[in-house]
């Protein structure tokens, strides 16, 4: 499968849903008129039959069609709906495969943490972003997931069971399908943040006691109503033997008002939210995986459908409670208050089982997601991971977040004999471009992703980068102190049970050439010592010195313009040694300037 076959394959699957829409909306349309026509024929022939002009029973005769008419318009209307979420998911899949995806998508930006050692420097989140490609997610679950597998590499084992589960996962496309399109209404989400904060929420507390005689009286009241309707008790007798239970449920439902409306309020996200994640663990459920990672999520979700549909069954039941229709049964049988002390019960005994069910739905997201990345980019390769201690070898790397026609790729080896490299080049050559590929490239082949390169060979890492540090007034930091926080940082995670892959753009750029040179030394000696490996870009070519001391084990390299050509006409091909060129001049002739 190639990219160009994959676009087909979207673009077909457009065609198909335009026919199928076309055909649901005639249909839609003949259901409507025979829907309308019958219920006008029932309203006439009522109207008629009152004034005694056609029998009493004439009005019952298009009832059969009505009755068969509306459940067929609805599955009509619920299947155009569910056309149309497709067709939209296709179609940003398709200016995904075309490179129009920016701005398009979920930025993450909720999930962006300033002092993470990577996420602003690596283009994590936002628009343009890596999470905004990647990130297919049905839910905010599925998307909490799969930021968090942007954000932390796990330990090896567990980066093999994602790449394992990745890699079956790709051909799905019919199961990606299934979860594009859960729930009723596209807008419809669960998030993790309702379920959390209702879990951690205090217990409410109601007497057991209490539970049980509202249970028993309610039966009871029940029971004299079947009797009265039923004829077996007068109507004065059904009403005096009501009344003392009546008065129970209405003291008890008075002593536990401020309970039952706060926990009302509490819940009427979890109301609207809960359907979607039910679905989704119902599909899982269905499922039958292969790879050791999946099966352990399906296992822990086994049998977990069918206790959150009782949980939503009575969400929507407290939800409806204040309707017409439910009002005055749900006052007499003390509804709200019955309903609070089961959801109440239904946390104790699976609030626990809850919370590791979302996140395991959250990781199927993600994997989903991850899938649906390598699928979409077939000519990218799964990494081999390595045992040992400090190693970063590609062949062809490239920046993922670059169109193919523009993505210039490069080899970097990293390991015992070449600890670091020390890139030089003129401004705008690419430097920092390639650090992020770097560094984005180890990101996704630690979420379990493939990687843009030919192949892609590394051990477990750390990333910690250095590229976009910017001031904060609201924190009163500058750029120079925000940039030694990060170094800090980087040289505290060096000591850690796992290597270090640093990236570092301009380092100390704001001192003096002399101070730079000696700090930049510094740093990198303390990092190599520590087992790190990485790359530091820089313009300044006396940085250039710090690869030549043989003990660190460093190498210069660079990037230029092409051959013989034009200083701002970049080929952002590595080459190993010291660039030899500058474009001050050039870039100041840019900007207007008169030299």
């Amino acid at each position: 499968m190639t990219a160009p076959e994959v676009l087909i394959r979207y673009e077909t699957r457009l065609l198909e849903l335009q026919a199928s829409l076309q055909e649901l909306r005639l249909e839609h349309s003949a259901t409507a008129v025979v829907l309308g026509f019958s219920v006008g024929l029932i309203l006439l022939l009522g109207l008629n039959a009152v004034r005694h002009r056609v029998a009493m029973w004439w009005p019952l005769v298009p009832v059969p069609v009505v009755a068969a008419a509306a459940p067929r318009f609805r599955r009509v209307r619920l299947a155009t709906s569910r056309e149309w979420r497709l067709k939209r998911v296709y179609e940003r899949a398709e200016r995904r495969m075309n490179g129009l995806w920016a701005g398009e998508g979920c930025a993450g930006d909720e999930y962006h943490d300033a002092d993470h050692p990577y996420a602003r420097d690596l283009s994590i989140f936002g628009e343009g972003s890596l999470f905004e490609l990647v990130c297919i997610a049905r839910t905010a679950i599925g998307r909490r997931g799969l930021a968090n597998y942007l954000l932390a590499a796990p330990a090896l084992e567990e980066t093999r069971a994602r790449q394992e589960a990745v890699k079956e996962l790709q051909q799905c496309t019919g199961l990606r399908e299934q979860v594009a399109v859960l729930g009723e209404f596209e807008a419809a989400e669960s998030r993790w943040e309702t379920f959390n904060d209702w879990l951690n929420a205090p217990p409410v507390p109601f007497s057991a006691t209490l539970r049980v005689a509202a249970g028993i009286t309610s039966a009871m009241v029940l029971g004299i109503l079947l009797a009265g309707l039923l004829g077996v008790l007068p109507w004065a007798r059904t009403a005096i033997c009501i009344l003392p239970l009546a008065l129970f449920h209405s003291a008890a439902g008075l002593i536990c008002r401020d309970r039952v409306r706060e926990m009302v309020e509490s819940l009427r996200a979890a109301s609207l939210e809960t359907r979607v994640l039910r679905e989704g663990l119902q599909l899982l459920e269905r499922q039958r995986f292969q790879s050791a990672k999946l099966v352990r999520i399906t296992e822990r979700v086994r049998g977990a459908a069918l206790s959150v549909r009782r949980l939503e069954w009575l969400l929507n039941a407290l939800h409806e409670r204040n309707k017409d229709w439910f009002y005055q049964a749900s006052l007499l049988l003390m509804g709200g208050t019955q309903l609070c002390m089961a959801i109440e019960q239904w946390r104790a005994q699976h609030g626990g089982a809850l919370r590791d069910w979302i996140e395991s739905w959250g990781e199927f997201e993600a994997l989903n997601a991850l899938a649906n990345y390598a699928w979409e980019n077939p000519g990218h390769t799964f990494p081999e991971f390595s045992e040992s201690k400090a190693l970063f070898e590609a062949a062809a790397l490239g920046h993922p977040l670059l169109p193919d026609e523009t993505c210039v790729r490069n080899d970097v080896r990293l390991n015992g004999e070449t600890r670091f490299y020390v890139v030089s080049g003129s401004n705008m050559s690419g430097k920092s471009s390639l650090l992020r590929a770097m560094g984005l490239n180890a990101v996704l082949a630690f979420a379990g992703a493939p990687v843009r390169a030919g192949t892609l060979r590394l051990s477990p890492l750390a990333v910690c980068a250095s590229i976009s540090v910017v001031d904060s007034l609201l924190k009163g930091k500058s750029k120079f102190l925000a940039e030694v926080d990060r170094v800090r940082l980087t040289i505290q995670l060096a000591t850690g049970s796992r290597t270090v892959l640093f990236l570092i753009d301009e380092i100390f750029s704001g001192t003096n050439s002399r101070d730079r040179r000696a700090a930049a030394e510094a740093v990198i000696r303390t990092l190599v010592d520590r087992g790190a490996i990485g790359a530091l870009s820089t313009h300044d070519i006396s940085l250039t010195e710090i690869a030549d001391a043989p003990e660190i084990h460093g190498a210069n390299v660079h990037l230029g313009a092409r051959d013989g050509g034009d200083p701002m006409s970049f080929d952002y091909r590595l080459k190993p040694g010291i660039t030899t060129e500058t474009n001050a001049l050039a870039i100041a002739r840019m900007a207007g300037v008169p030299v």
